[in-house]
């Protein structure tokens, strides 16, 4: 049986759900993938299952994680990207071997072989990230709301203005605060 660890934050986009493997990054950052072992659990839970993975490939992992983000993030604002994210991101996806095939239900699946390791699964994560910077995909970057989180996320609400990169933690978090807030400054009734 493993350690406890924090759960994962699985959205429907692979890169940005990679990045939110370390949240509350202008807080008190917690990391969901402490171990190699870990990112094993994490690349499985979005079908890109591996075998193996040495502390090494963790540190490769981590530092495509924070060239997304920090790709990301600057495109969310409309900034350059940095330079070396993009180097970072590009390594990734050029030395991953996975293939695209297309399932029964049409949709677009990326599959590994028995042999494929860590680089490959993290080719796919770097592909889907240039997909979504390079604005190939529908859909917006956008930056958490949270002042402790500052996720970017991908919004494909019709409306794009979602303000959450997952409302059933930062934005419910908002709500109870701003709930709480209203609470202390509301008068209270005297009897």
């Amino acid at each position: 049986m493993h350690a406890e660890f924090p759960d994962f934050r699985l959205g429907s986009v692979l890169a940005t759900s990679f990045t939110a493997t370390l949240t509350e990054r202008q807080g008190n950052p917690v990391e969901r993938i402490p171990t190699p072992h870990r990112l094993i659990d994490w690349l499985a839970l979005n079908g890109l299952a591996v075998d193996s993975c040495t502390t090494a490939q963790l540190d490769l992992a981590r530092e495509l994680r924070e060239s997304i983000h920090a790709a990301a993030t600057a495109a969310a604002i409309q900034d350059t990207i940095p330079a070396s994210s993009v180097h970072v991101i590009n390594e990734r996806s050029v030395q991953g071997r996975a293939a695209a095939i297309l399932t029964s239900d049409g949709k677009r699946r990326w599959q590994l072989t028995s042999t494929s390791g860590v680089e490959d699964a993290l080719g796919v994560i770097a592909a889907d990230a240039i997909s979504i910077i390079a604005g190939e995909r529908d859909g917006r970057l956008a930056l958490c709301a949270s002042p402790t989180c500052r996720a970017a996320f991908f919004d494909t609400s019709q409306s794009r203005t979602r303000r959450w990169c997952d409302m059933n933690t930062c934005g419910n978090r908002q709500k109870k605060a701003r709930f709480n807030a209203n609470r202390r400054n509301s008068p209270t009734s005297a009897a």
